[in-house]
C-alpha cells in the first residue's frame, strides 16, 4: 500500500460528489474497503495466469467466469418483497447463496445464483436458460401462473447483481434525459379498457387489451476497464445493463428472437410453455474507472440540485433562529442579568419581574420524572448511534456497493450503546430525586426497545402469513432477542450503576418548599400552543430530506447523499435545540416554570409532524394497494416517528436544560 487512501477518496468521492464538481486526477494512492475490492477478470485461456494490479505490487489471480446474482422481487405498489424462486424463474441447479449480514436480512435482501453465467468477453446470441410449461387444469399450475400474472399486474421488478454491480434498466426519460433504474420488470398487462402499465409502453406490439406480456429474454450489455499493458492483462466490470424483452419463442432448440410478443392471455386455457433466453455481449471503455463505476446509476437521479435547495431552505432557517436566539442572549438577557444583579435593597426586590420571579421553582422536579429519565436515556443511545452511523456513511464504509452495512452498523451500535443508556437515565432520575431505581433501570433497558420489537414482530408476522421474502428467519429473531437481552441490556445495568453512584446535578438556585403559582396565561404561552409551534421549524428543515428517504425506503430507490444527510443532520440538532430555547426563554418571562416536560415535547413534536408527512406521502406519492401493505407501511412508519420522537425530544431538554442552568448561575439570588 502506498498509502491510507489509494481507493478510500475516489471512492467517497465517486459516491458522494457528483461528477462535475469532480478533479480529473487521483488524490492519493490507497486501501480497499473491506468487501469492495475489485475483481480482475480476463480470457479463459489466461485465467491461470497472475496479472500484477496497477499501482501496487501485489499479484492477484483473475476469474473468467462472471456470475449472475438475483435478489429479491419489489414493487412500488406493494409492501411485500418476494424471493427470486416464488416466481417459477428458472432457478440454479447449484443454489448456491452468498453470506448475507444482519442488514440484509433486517432488509429482507435474498440473494441467490441464477442460471445466467457468463465467460468474459465471450458473447452470446438468444441463448437459451430453460423452458417452463404450465397446465392450467393442474392446481398446482395455475396456482404458479396466476402468482406470476399478479407479479406483472403489480409491476414487480428484478433485482440482478453481477460483480457486486446492479445490473440496470436504462430508458430516457423528459427532456432528453436517461434514467438508469437497478431493477426492470417481470412483464406488463393492458387492460380490459385498453391502458397499459408503465412497461407496456416501451414497445408499440404490446396493444392487445387483456392480456400479459412477459419479459422472458434480456439483451445484456457489460462495458469493462481493461488494463493498459502486459502487466496487467486482466479486465475489471464497470458497467451491466440490459434491455427486457418479450419473445414468442415456439423451440428451444431454434431460438432467434425475432418473434413476435410472449402474450399471457388473462384467461389461460390451454397448456403454456415459457422459454425464457438471453443474449450477452462485451465492450470495453477505459474511460470509466472502477472507483466511479457506480456514477452512471447515481447521476441519473437528479436529486443534487434539489438537494442544496434543501440545505439552503435549511440553513436560512438556522439563521433565522441563530439571529433570534442571539437577541435573545446578547441584548435582551444579557440586560436583564445585569438590572437583576444590580438590586441589592429589600425595597427594590419587590420590582423583580420576568423569569427571575420563578428561580426557586425552576429547578423543581417535573411530574412523570420516571418516565422522562427513560426517555432521555434512550434519546441519548439513539443521538450516539445515529451520529456515529452517518459520520461512518460519509467516509463511504456504508455505501450503496457495501448492501446492509448501514443497517447492521445502526444495529450493532445501538446494541452496543446500552451504557450511556443507562448511565444518562440514572442520572436525570437521581437529579430529579427518584428513589425507584430498580424500576428505572429496567424501563430503560426495555420499555421503548420493547414496544420496537413488538411492533416489529406483529409486521414480521404478517410477512410471514403472506409468504413474503421480508419477513425475518425465526433463527435471525432469535439473535436479535440474544443481542438485546445478552449485551444491550447488560450495559444498560453497567450504565445505570455508574450513573446512581454519581452525585445528583448540581442546580445553581436552591428549589423553595412551596410551589408558586403560575399566573393567567395568554394564548401562545400555553403548552400545547408552544409545543405544536415548536415543532415546525425543525421539520422545515429536513422535509425535503425526507422524501429522499422515504423513497429509498418505499420507493426502491437508491440513497447515496450521505453528505448532505449528515448536514441537514447538524441542522436539524441546532434548529431544535434553538427552538426549544427561543420557547422556553418566553415561557419562563411568562412566570411558567413548568419546562421540563415542555423542553422535550417542543422538540419531539417534529415527529408528529413527521407522521403527517408520511400519511401526505402515502396518499399522494405511492401507488400501494391491499390491507397487508397499508399495515406494514403504518407500522413501520410508527416505529420510525417512535425513534425520532425519543431523539428530536432529549436533544430540545438537554438544550434548555443548558440554557437555564446557564442563565440562574449568573444572576444573584437572595
Amino acid at each position: 500500500m502506498s498509502g491510507p487512501c489509494r481507493l478510500l477518496v475516489p471512492l467517497v468521492v465517486a459516491l458522494l460528489v457528483p461528477a462535475g464538481l469532480r478533479g480529473p486526477g487521483s488524490l492519493c494512492g490507497a486501501f480497499y474497503l473491506p468487501g469492495l475490492a475489485p475483481v480482475t477478470f480476463c480470457q479463459p485461456h489466461a485465467e491461470t495466469q497472475e496479472g500484477k494490479e496497477p499501482g501496487g505490487s501485489g499479484t492477484a489471480g483473475c476469474k473468467s467466469q462472471i456470475e449472475l446474482f438475483v435478489n429479491r422481487l419489489d414493487s412500488v405498489e406493494s409492501v411485500l418483497p418476494y424471493e427470486y424462486d416464488a416466481f417459477d424463474f428458472c432457478q440454479d441447479a447449484t443454489e448456491k447463496r452468498p453470506s448475507e449480514n444482519l442488514g440484509q436480512v433486517l432488509f429482507g435482501e435474498r440473494i441467490a445464483s441464477s442460471p445466467y453465467k457468463f465467460i468474459f468477453n465471450k458473447e452470446e446470441k438468444c441463448k437459451a436458460v430453460c423452458v417452463k410449461s404450465y397446465d392450467p387444469t393442474k392446481a398446482e399450475d395455475k396456482n404458479k401462473l396466476d402468482f406470476l400474472k399478479k407479479g406483472m399486474q403489480l409491476n414487480y421488478q428484478h433485482h440482478w447483481i453481477v460483480d457486486n454491480m446492479p445490473v440496470t434498466w436504462c430508458y430516457d426519460v423528459e427532456d432528453g434525459q436517461k434514467f438508469c433504474n437497478p431493477g426492470f420488470p417481470i412483464g406488463c398487462f393492458v387492460a380490459l379498457d385498453g391502458r397499459p402499465k408503465d412497461a407496456c409502453i416501451i414497445n408499440s406490439e404490446f396493444n392487445k387489451k387483456n392480456t400479459f406480456y412477459l419479459f422472458n429474454h434480456v439483451d445484456i450489455t457489460i462495458t469493462y476497464h481493461s488494463g493498459k499493458d502486459e502487466n496487467w492483462p486482466g479486465a475489471r466490470l464497470v458497467t451491466a445493463r440490459l434491455e427486457p424483452k418479450s419473445y414468442k419463442h415456439t423451440d428451444i432448440n431454434k431460438l432467434t428472437c425475432e418473434e413476435t410478443p410472449m402474450e399471457i392471455p388473462a384467461e389461460t386455457t390451454s397448456k403454456l410453455d415459457l422459454i425464457y433466453s438471453y443474449s450477452v455481449k462485451f465492450e470495453e471503455n477505459n474511460n470509466i474507472k472502477w472507483a466511479s463505476r457506480w456514477d452512471y446509476i447515481l447521476e441519473s437521479m437528479p436529486h443534487t440540485n434539489i438537494q442544496w435547495f434543501s440545505i439552503m431552505n435549511s440553513l436560512v432557517i438556522v439563521l433565522f433562529l441563530s439571529g433570534m436566539v442571539a437577541m435573545i442572549l446578547l441584548r435582551t438577557l444579557h440586560k436583564d442579568i445585569a438590572r437583576y444583579n444590580q438590586i441589592d435593597s429589600s425595597e427594590d426586590a419587590q420590582e423583580e419581574f420576568g423569569w427571575k420571579l420563578v428561580h426557586g421553582d425552576v429547578f423543581r422536579p417535573p411530574r412523570k420524572g420516571m418516565l422522562l429519565s427513560v426517555f432521555l436515556g434512550q434519546g441519548t443511545q439513539i443521538f450516539i448511534m445515529t451520529f456515529i452511523t452517518l459520520f461512518l456513511a460519509c467516509l463511504g464504509f456504508l455505501s450503496p456497493a457495501n448492501r446492509g452495512a448501514l443497517m447492521t452498523c445502526a444495529v450493532v451500535l445501538w446494541v452496543l450503546l446500552g451504557t450511556p443508556a443507562g448511565y444518562v437515565s440514572a442520572r436525570m432520575y437521581k437529579t430529579f430525586r427518584g428513589e425507584k431505581w430498580k424500576t428505572n433501570v429496567l424501563l430503560t433497558a426495555l420499555l421503548c426497545p420493547g414496544i420496537v420489537f413488538a411492533d416489529f414482530f406483529i409486521m414480521n408476522l404478517i410477512l410471514w402469513v403472506k409468504g413474503s421474502s421480508a419477513a425475518i428467519p425465526f433463527g435471525t429473531l432469535v439473535a436479535i432477542l440474544a443481542m438485546w437481552f445478552g449485551i444491550s441490556v447488560p450495559l444498560t445495568f453497567v450504565g445505570a450503576y455508574f450513573g446512581f453512584k454519581e452525585k445528583p446535578i448540581e442546580h445553581p438556585v436552591r428549589t423553595n418548599q412551596i410551589p408558586r403559582q403560575i399566573p393567567e396565561q395568554s394564548f401562545f404561552t400555553k403548552p400545547l400552543p408552544g409545543i405544536i409551534m415548536g415543532g415546525i421549524l425543525p421539520f422545515g428543515c429536513i422535509f425535503i430530506q425526507l422524501f429522499f428517504i422515504l423513497n429509498s425506503i418505499w420507493s426502491h430507490q437508491m440513497y447515496y447523499m450521505f453528505g448532505f444527510l449528515f448536514l441537514v443532520f447538524i441542522i436539524l440538532l441546532i434548529t431544535c435545540s434553538e427552538a426549544t430555547v427561543l420557547l422556553c426563554y418566553f415561557h419562563l418571562c411568562a412566570e411558567d416554570y413548568h419546562w421540563w416536560w415542555r423542553s422535550f415535547l417542543t422538540s419531539s413534536f417534529t415527529a408528529v409532524y413527521l407522521f403527517i408527512y408520511a400519511v401526505h406521502y402515502f396518499c399522494s406519492k405511492l401507488q400501494i394497494t391491499g390491507t397487508a401493505s397499508t399495515i406494514l407501511y403504518f407500522g413501520y412508519t410508527m416505529i420510525m416517528v417512535l425513534i425520532f420522537f425519543l431523539f428530536t425530544g432529549t436533544i430540545g431538554f438537554f438544550a434548555c436544560f443548558w440554557f437555564v442552568s446557564k442563565i440562574y448561575s449568573v444572576v444573584k439570588v437572595d
